[in-house]
């Protein structure tokens, strides 16, 4: 059974850092990618960074050179360190994982950044 396992988000004010930590189990975690995905009231779902296997990086504009996706594969987890927050990067933020054809999301944690 896959588990993915967020923890990290809270209250912010803009200009500020959080980071954000999701736990896996349930899947060989090294053979997998694993992305950060974010939901704002109203929104669809946005992919906000991505780890390949080998730790090949990708972001969303909205997100470039100021968060930093990374991963552990000793313990299982991937991060997402958030600098310099503002306000729009307020959402409920999500791990995700794919294996085969299904895709697994962990429950989430809300991020809000006060102006």
């Amino acid at each position: 059974q896959v588990q993915l396992v967020e923890s990290g988000g809270g209250l912010v004010r803009a200009g500020g850092s959080l980071r954000l930590s999701c736990a896996a189990s349930g899947i060989i975690f090294r053979h997998n990618a694993m992305g950060w995905y974010r939901q704002a009231p109203g929104k669809q779902r946005e992919l906000v960074a991505r780890i390949t296997t080998g730790g090949i990086t990708n972001y969303a504009d909205s997100v470039k050179g100021r968060f930093t996706i990374s991963r552990d594969n000793a313990k299982n987890t991937v991060s997402l360190q958030m600098n310099s927050l503002k306000p729009d990067d307020t959402a409920v933020y999500y791990c995700s994982t794919g294996t085969g054809a299904r895709v697994y999301w962990g429950q989430g944690t809300q991020v809000t950044v006060s102006s």
